[in-house]
């Protein structure tokens, strides 16, 4: 038996602006809120154990240093990756260079609060 991520913790400036962000991006719903101002977001129909993780947003005031040292990977569902583009950018993801050559697949974009995640080629399923 293994492990499985059940949840993803980001340490973030705004909770209510990512979680907006993020549960556009994924289609998640808020799932829960905390005292000290935590939102959890997943899926609609699956939440905490589902097939996918729960992003939960915790408010931090701590300054960012430096590259992100793990990142997210998203894949278009129901469009290409040109189409999912453009959705991503008109909900305030923004392009970011963190010294790609131009070849690569995927695009490397940033969340409303400067995070950066990667738009891959792939098209999945919707689970």
């Amino acid at each position: 038996m293994a492990c499985r991520i059940s949840e993803l913790v980001i340490d973030v400036a705004d909770p209510d602006r990512l979680a907006a962000f993020w549960s556009k991006v994924l289609g998640y719903v808020e799932l829960g809120r905390e005292d000290d101002g935590s939102i959890a977001i997943g899926p609609p129909d699956g939440g905490f154990g589902g097939p996918q993780p729960v992003l939960v947003l915790s408010p931090s005031s701590a300054p960012r240093t430096g590259k992100l040292r793990l990142h997210i990977d998203v894949n278009p569902t129901d469009r290409d990756q040109d189409a999912e583009l453009e959705r991503l950018l008109a909900l305030g993801a923004r392009p970011v260079d963190v010294g790609q050559t131009g070849a690569e697949s995927w695009h490397v974009l940033a969340d409303p609060e400067g995070n950066e995640f990667c738009l891959l080629r792939t098209r999945f399923q919707p689970l």
